[in-house]
């Protein structure tokens, strides 16, 4: 039955917008700062909204001035969807009441349930019998009663406050935690939440009681107050208890003071100040200790020798329009190892970079500006590791012609690198050799290239693409020479250039087999290059091409050095094939092998270097050793790769990388295996190999345990180990972490560590130690 008397649209309005008093409420965490409007608790209804009501039986007393409306009530007004058994309302009185089976929605969503309500037609006041509330973001609230006053505060009796989201696939599901409160006051002008006689419950259990608990509602993004503690225990710290405090001091600008008692050194402060402008933020991070047991660590390291310690760190990016970004990341700290001692967010690394960038992103070009320093942290009172980094300023720009020249791809890059040092950095392998990574002193160098390659498709589908390439580099040294323990012809006047010209080809040739089942394509592919020798190869300052790996993956590159302080000279050639196949039940295969040819001139790998970069490489001979890589995807979700470099002469392997996986439903395992050959020209004076292994288990619903072991064969010990257990249902997250690592140097302060966390969404977490682990995705 439809309605159309306009005098009672206040009626039907009333009583939809009676369910908006009770909206439920949600504890936020503190966040950057976000303008809060007070109108915005204030329902809006549309000025031409229209009203549809459905019943069985409508009643309307003129003399009594009352309407009621019966059986199967529906009503649909402004977006608000309300069902109920009876709704009654009195002109008189100016009072609605509801009853039976009430459903509200609301139009964001929440969803109000109740037995009866009880309002003024204004809904400033009222009451709602046996209240329970469902908010889009899967969090219930239930209330034996609720009443609303004055139109600014509602007050629920013997709440109860929880979070569900299973429940929105498994109704059946009951969530771990859930807050009780004898008395729950939202209030509408002050913006928030006051839980009398609350009691926190886990598993049933009560284990908090809080006389008071006031929390901002759902419309207040941050609110200074003290956020929940966190615990840790490490080996050499002892027991810790830290107590966060956050300070939202204007809508741009917060700040969070952590003070944190530990058992063995004492009191630990820490302070991190963000701001945030326009166009991006900054972060300063200070902390500081003054330790009350020095013996608690090893004996002749700095954490042993040191009383008073602190750093401060600052971090900001700014984005200056939507192509280019500034910023920096710096650490300073009283000596070579607090942050990691302490375990300090984000500084807690064994390197740590120090750098102030400028970086522009355009369609076919980049540019990267960066000037950095090294912080080593390191137990080794004595060591000079950190003198001995480099204060370095790079500049890198690359550009690619939006137009074909003729007919092909134009690409430049550009290359500016500046370096100052101390201290020379040299280490000694007695009777083998003498490694240079670093000399002390100021190195200039300017390195352009062009490259152009065009592609042609040959009748019958061969593939050729000549390859056109120079490259020039102007260097400037005041860098000292090395000495009598380097074994090359070291260059050392003041002043460099070097030129380099390529001309090559890429031929390939993709065949496709296909069946009623599978696809596969094997495609040969044939290299060569033309170059002539590297001018001072291995007689200038070597920064960035001391990484040197020749596997698969560099098989086919035109230069297969790292950086630009090297460049690979003479006629080469690379000869491989790669192959995809798809098979019809699922698996996939992928393999590239292929091996390097040097032809002519001066082989850039077999020349002396400061780093010996190219030594026991594979490509020091003539004839490169054998590189190959496989990988098998299998739909059971079993993986497998394998990556190898196999000697020329007699096939003895020189190098093995090997991973078999398995992902599935209850659990995930890997299993890899290093092995590398000694190199003792490059420093390696021992075969490494080793076993990582890591497993996860899911044995119940949201439970899982798992664990890693490193096992280093050559010295027969467990390097490092770990095991766990979590629980995880996206509402309750539980994790219980113990992690051991055997460090024969000293270099670690905390050789083992327990760490626990315990996440209740919507509340917060409580942290206990370090629970990362790395073994699994």
């Amino acid at each position: 039955m439809a309605a159309g008397n306009r005098k009672h649209i206040r009626l039907l309005a009333a009583i939809l917008l009676s369910g908006v008093a009770f909206q439920t409420f949600t504890p936020i965490a503190p966040a950057w700062a976000q303008d809060t409007n007070i109108d915005s608790f204030n329902p809006k209804m549309p000025e031409d909204a229209k009203m549809l009501l459905s019943a069985n039986e409508l009643v309307y007393n003129k003399d009594a001035e009352r309407v009621i409306v019966r059986g199967a009530v529906q009503i649909n007004y402004g977006g608000y969807q309300m069902v109920a058994q009876q709704v009654e309302y009195s002109q008189k009185t100016g009072r609605i009441i509801a009853t039976g089976e009430i459903e509200l929605i609301e139009p964001g969503g929440n969803k109000v349930y109740a037995d009866q309500m009880d309002v003024t037609d204004d809904f400033g006041n009222g009451f709602i019998e046996r209240l329970r509330v469902e908010t889009t973001d899967l969090t219930k609230l239930a209330a034996v009663s609720g009443e609303r006053r004055n139109g600014e505060e509602m007050i629920l009796n013997n709440a109860v406050y929880t979070a569900c989201t299973p429940c929105a696939t498994n109704p059946d599901h009951r969530s771990l935690w859930h807050v009780k409160a004898q008395r729950i006051v939202q209030n509408g002008k002050t913006h928030t939440i006051r839980m009398e006689n609350a009691k926190f419950e886990l598993f049933g259990k009560p284990i908090l009681f809080l006389p008071v608990l006031e929390v901002p509602d759902q419309t207040v993004k941050r609110k200074s107050g003290f956020l929940f503690p966190s615990f840790r225990y490490t080996q050499k710290l002892g027991a810790g208890v830290s107590i966060p405090y956050y300070w939202a001091i204007s809508p741009y600008m917060d700040a969070t003071v952590t003070a944190t008692g530990l058992t063995r050194q004492g009191f630990l402060l820490q302070g991190e100040f963000r701001q945030r402008f326009e166009n991006g933020e900054h972060v300063l991070s200070m902390a500081g200790i003054s330790q009350l047991n020095r013996g608690s660590f090893t004996g002749n390291t700095v954490d042993a020798q040191e009383t008073n310690r602190g750093m401060i760190g600052s971090q900001a990016k700014f984005e200056i329009n939507p192509r280019w970004t500034f910023g920096w990341d710096v650490l300073v700290q009283s000596d070579n190892n607090f942050a990691k001692t302490y375990e300090l967010s984000t500084f807690d690394g064994t390197t740590l970079t120090n750098q102030a960038y400028l970086t522009g992103l355009g369609k076919r070009n980049y540019f990267d500006a960066r000037a950095f320093y090294f912080d080593i942290q390191d137990a080794d009172p004595n060591s000079l590791a950190e003198n001995k980094q480099a204060v370095a300023q790079v500049l890198d720009y690359s550009y690619t012609h939006p137009q074909p020249v003729f007919g092909g791809e134009l690409t430049a890059d550009v290359n500016l690198t500046n370096i100052n040092r101390n201290r020379q950095d040299e280490l000694t392998i007695p009777g083998v050799v003498d490694r240079f990574p670093g000399l002390d002193g100021t190195y200039h160098r300017l390195s352009a290239e062009l490259e152009w390659k065009r592609n042609f498709i040959i009748p019958g589908g061969l593939s050729l693409t000549p390859i056109l390439a120079a490259r020039g580099d102007a260097i400037g040294t005041t860098m000292s020479d090395p000495g009598g323990g380097y074994t090359g012809n070291y260059y050392d006047d003041d002043a460099a250039t070097r030129r380099m010209l390529t001309a090559g080809i890429d031929a390939r040739y993709p065949i496709l087999m296909t069946t009623e089942y599978s696809s596969h394509i094997l495609e040969p592919i044939a290299q060569v290059f033309a170059r002539p020798d590297e001018e001072y190869a291995g007689g200038l300052p070597n920064e960035d091409a001391q990484s040197f790996v020749f596997d698969a993956t560099s098989l086919f590159d035109r230069d297969k050095f790292s950086g630009y302080d090297r460049i690979e000279g003479g006629t080469r050639a690379n000869l491989g094939f790669r192959y995809t196949g798809a098979l019809g039940n699922g698996y996939a295969v992928r393999a590239i092998a292929g091996q390097s040819f040097h032809l002519g001139g001066l082989n850039s790998f077999a020349t002396d270097d400061l780093v010996k970069a190219g030594s026991d490489s594979g490509l020091e001979t003539d004839r490169s050793d054998y590189v190959a890589m496989v990988g098998i995807d299998a739909p059971s979700g079993l993986t497998a790769s394998f990556s190898s470099r196999f000697d020329e002469s007699n096939f003895d392997m020189r190098r093995a990388d090997a991973t078999v996986g398995y992902q599935g439903i209850l659990w995930q395992t890997a299993v890899t295996y290093t092995s590398i050959q000694a190199q003792p020209l490059y420093g390696s004076t021992s075969d490494q190999d080793e076993i990582q292994t890591a497993a996860a288990y899911k044995f119940a619903d949201y439970w899982s345990v798992f664990g890693s072991v490193t096992y280093d064969l050559n010295s027969n010990v467990i390097t490092r180990n770990g095991v766990g257990i979590t629980y995880d249902d996206r509402d309750t997250i539980f994790s219980l972490v113990y992690k051991e690592e055997r460090d024969t140097d000293q270099s670690v302060a905390n050789d083992w560590s327990i760490g626990a966390r315990i996440s209740f969404r919507t509340l917060g977490d409580i942290d206990v130690g370090d629970t990362k682990f790395d073994g699994l995705n």
